[in-house]
Formats: C-alpha cells, structure tokens, sequence
C-alpha cells in the first residue's frame, strides 16, 4: 500500500511540474522557414540599409544553390551589452510584412501621435516572427519602440517619434530591394 501511495505521490509531483513549465515557441517569418530548410546549400547575402539607435538594418538574400530558388527579407539586428556579456537580438521581416509596418508607421504619425489619451495606450505592430514596432503613452507623452524578440525583453530599441521618419526612409529603401 505504501508503494502505491508513494508511486501516486511521485506521478502527481511529476505532473504539477510538467504542467508549470511553459514553452516559448518561437514563430518563424517565411524567409526563416526558408532558411532553416534541411538538406540544401544555403547562401546568405546580407546589403547594409542603415543604423538606428545602435539597431542595424539590413536586407538578406537567401539563396538555395542546389534548386536555385531565392527569398528576402529585411533584418534587424541590436546588440544587447550587459554587464558580461553581449547577446546579439535579431527579426527577419518578409517583404509583405515590410509594407505592413511602412502602414502602420504613417498610421501611428498620422492618427496615433496628435491623440492625447487619458489612460495608458498601447499601438503596435507584430510580425510572424514576433518583431514588433508600436508605442505607448508615458506621462501624457506617446513613446515608440521596436521590439525584435518576441519573448525577449533585452531586444527593446526605444525610438523617439522623429525617429520613425528615418525607419520608414529606410523600409523605403529595402522595400525597392526586397
């Protein structure tokens, strides 16, 4: 009887373990799924767009060299320094999300920021991958942000608004090369 017991007790504590852990699965942009393809010879060509608060902009071109097919995307990448280490934070947008958040850009300078909301507000944009672009209201005051993994909170790049006048200029640019 005490085996039993103890063998029921042991399954429980399993199960209430198992249950409490959560997994973060990562969603995956088309050209990641491309990318991450078994079984191909893969290149990467990366074209520099630009640099925004330390954020790096960058158009990939993937390439199977044994089927010839090819997909692009946009990448930022961010390098997050702490006190030991540096862990590099990436998003990869496919080009109909590129043109999603150049929408959501002029919609958020547009109808977003002349708005002075009386409780806090959030306004983004969120990718397949995760990366997000959006603001949200401090103190009266619209704040904006990118966001380039969506579990992480390391991969924040704090923007001021004039700053998404240069962002859009730049989706401007990799749109026309995507």
């Amino acid at each position: 009887m005490k085996k039993f017991i103890y063998s029921f007790l042991i399954t429980l504590l399993c199960l209430c373990v198992n249950a409490q852990t959560t997994t973060k699965e990562k969603e995956l942009s088309n050209a990641e799924v491309f990318s991450a393809k078994a079984g191909i010879l893969m290149q990467k060509e990366f074209v520099e767009i630009g640099n925004l608060k330390k954020c790096k902009i960058k158009v990939v071109y993937f390439t199977d060299l044994i089927s010839n097919t090819k997909q692009s995307a946009l990448k930022f990448e961010y390098d997050y320094i702490s006190s030991y280490t540096t862990e590099t934070k990436a998003a990869l947008l496919d080009p109909d999300e590129v043109v999603g958040l150049m929408k959501s850009i002029k919609l958020m300078q547009e109808k977003v920021f002349p708005t002075t909301p009386a409780n806090y507000t959030e306004v983004y944009y969120r990718s397949r991958g995760g990366f997000e672009g959006g603001c949200f209201t401090s103190k009266g005051t619209w704040s904006t942000y990118l966001k380039l993994e969506k579990f992480d909170g390391k991969s924040y790049v704090f923007l001021n608004i004039e700053d998404l006048t240069t962002l859009y200029t730049y989706l401007e640019q990799a749109k026309s090369m995507l």
